[in-house]
């Protein structure tokens, strides 16, 4: 798959007038799950932004039928890039909630996703975090809330995936020295593609729709947040299932992301995140309220989902840079 490409609290009186004890100051305490609404609503609006203009290089390049066309740049074809950013907000959105949500329902306190724009690579976006204020309650809830967003996201994606693919078409091949990105095919992805196109012909392949980078850039956020590292969601499911022995398998996953920058320089990015997270804040996971809560075998169903839904959305090579100008 190619692409030439401030927050409010209540206190209660600490005097009362009818006694004649010295009053003491009390802290104000924080009511839970407040937001600045302005900086949500801000964030998203340019994430929309940075998306869309993304986006609009992403349709135009569809529209080109790999270079064979001629596409005129206007603004109209910021039209087009809405094909990109209302699905990839979609899912990025769906996932965030379902951390938020699950948050509520345990009371846990937590903000409203923040959307994190980035206009000027592939995919106009760092994605999306919302920021849990207080220690789980048990491991039952960390559960939970670590695994309701990967799911909520995937829900999202894969009919995204199905539309995105059905709106591309089967073209011949570009030349392999024109071609300026190559992205890594997701089991997922090639399974999907082949349920609506079938086996392609010798010298074709996917002219892929707008809606399916935003299908593909959720694909490749799950399968990052599903690595059974430290805080991310991965870590939150491991370590509630699996308790101490999650901190050693925390450790496999740095040195098998560090060993995945030698087979594609993409990986490079999040193997230096994982190195500073591990010399900040160590292998281990914090501790929930209640430790000795164990999963039902409900919730270790839904971990194995959770390995599922990782193996089917990973890809080892997701992007390969190629030259952009053909040879003399």
């Amino acid at each position: 798959m190619s692409l030439p490409s401030a927050d409010s609290g209540f206190s209660g009186s600490p005097f009362s007038p009818e006694s004649f004890e010295p009053s003491y100051s009390v802290p104000p305490q924080r009511r839970k799950f407040q937001s600045r609404l302005w900086l949500h609503a801000l964030l998203f609006v340019m994430t929309l932004a940075s998306t869309t203009f993304v986006g609009a290089g992403q349709y135009a390049a569809f529209a080109s039928d790999f270079g064979r066309k001629t596409v005129e740049i206007d603004w109209t074809l910021l039209t087009g890039g809405l094909w990109y950013s209302i699905p990839v907000l979609a899912i990025l959105g769906a996932h965030e909630m379902g951390h938020y949500l699950y948050c509520r329902r345990y009371n846990i306190d937590a903000t409203l996703p923040y959307f994190l724009p980035l206009p000027i690579i592939f995919s106009g976006t760092l994605g999306a975090v919302i920021k849990i204020r207080e220690p789980f309650p048990t491991r039952k809830a960390l559960f939970d809330v670590g695994i309701a967003g990967p799911i909520a996201g995937f829900v999202v994606l894969v009919p995204m995936l199905f539309i995105g693919v059905a709106l591309s078409t089967v073209t011949p091949s570009p030349p392999a020295d024109a071609v300026g990105m190559q992205f890594g095919e997701p089991l997922l992805f090639q399974w999907v593609q082949h349920a609506v196109h079938g086996e392609f012909p010798p010298g074709y392949e996917l002219n892929a729709h707008p809606v399916v980078w935003a299908a593909w850039f959720g694909m490749l956020a799950t399968a990052l947040n599903l690595l059974p590292f430290g805080q991310l969601d991965g870590g939150h499911v491991s370590y509630a299932a699996l308790g101490r022995w999650s901190a050693p398998i925390s450790l496999i996953t740095v040195v098998f992301t560090v060993g995945m920058t030698f087979v594609s320089v993409s990986w490079v990015f999040m193997a230096a995140m994982m190195l500073a997270m591990l010399l900040l804040l160590g292998p281990g996971h914090p501790r929930a309220l209640n430790e000795h809560e164990p999963l039902d075998s409900g919730r270790k169903l839904l971990a194995l989902l959770a390995l599922v839904m990782l193996v089917t959305c990973f890809t080892p090579v997701p992007i390969e840079l190629k030259d952009l100008i053909r040879n003399p």
